[in-house]
């Protein structure tokens, strides 16, 4: 157990909340990406079984270990053919935008229904005495839940490859840009790297969006808050 401790990058009491978080947000924001990708007139992730809501084919192994480990990965990338598209551009803006954009509603979402389950009894407040194990883990799982989805809407819109963002930014510079723009791709990919495991450069970049999304949290929980309380 302490050797787990040790190298992986989330508490192992907290493990099956983060996996629980992340099989239902990677696989959201996959099929959102493949669900807009076919109604646009592009076939690709539907003929590869793509859009669909079951995590086993969204999911990617080596992605979720080093995340585990290293702190960063990824799910399967839905393919996704432009060329297909009756406008590429503004279509391949929504397919790109769609898969943050779930997050970000799943993160309201979960704070919504947080709210409810404490506005109706169904789990006591945290601070009140004789909380069960049973509440404590759903606290736990709601606050990993939410926390979470707001942070991979943000991280997943850094405009660099191969992140949401990054397509985005294709989709939206001017043509005369693009061919500059691809022409750093391949640095732009050794940035992305640098700011994920250089600790200096993660209190820049990284660090802000996990406070930003955990402020985000705390908000959205407190307007549900004042909606059901006042």
């Amino acid at each position: 157990m302490d050797f787990l401790n040790q190298i992986l990058r989330v508490p192992l009491d907290q493990l099956p909340f983060f996996l629980i978080t992340l099989l239902i947000a990677f696989t959201v924001h996959e099929f959102s990406h493949a669900y807009f990708a076919n109604k646009f007139g592009d076939p690709t992730a539907k003929l590869l079984g793509r859009v669909t809501l079951n995590p086993a084919v969204h999911f990617d192994l080596l992605g979720i270990i080093l995340l585990l480990i290293a702190g960063f990965g990824w799910a399967r990338p839905v393919p996704v053919n432009r060329d297909n598209f009756s406008k590429p551009r503004t279509m391949g803006v929504v397919v790109s935008i769609a898969g943050p954009l779930s997050n970000l509603l799943l993160g309201i979402l979960g704070a919504f229904i947080y709210v409810v389950l404490l506005r109706f009894g169904v789990i006591p407040h945290l601070l009140m005495d004789g909380n069960s194990k049973i509440s404590i883990a759903l606290h736990t799982f709601f606050g990993m839940f939410i926390y979470m989805n707001f942070f991979l809407f943000l991280f997943n819109l850094i405009p660099l490859p191969p992140l949401d963002g990054y397509r985005i930014l294709e989709d939206i510079v001017p043509r005369r840009m693009l061919g500059k723009l691809q022409q750093f791709e391949s640095w732009s990919i050794i940035i992305f790297l640098v700011i994920l495991v250089v600790p200096f450069m993660q209190r820049y970049t990284i660090a802000p969006l996990y406070n930003l999304a955990y402020s985000w949290s705390g908000n959205i929980i407190s307007f549900f808050n004042m909606l059901f309380y006042r």
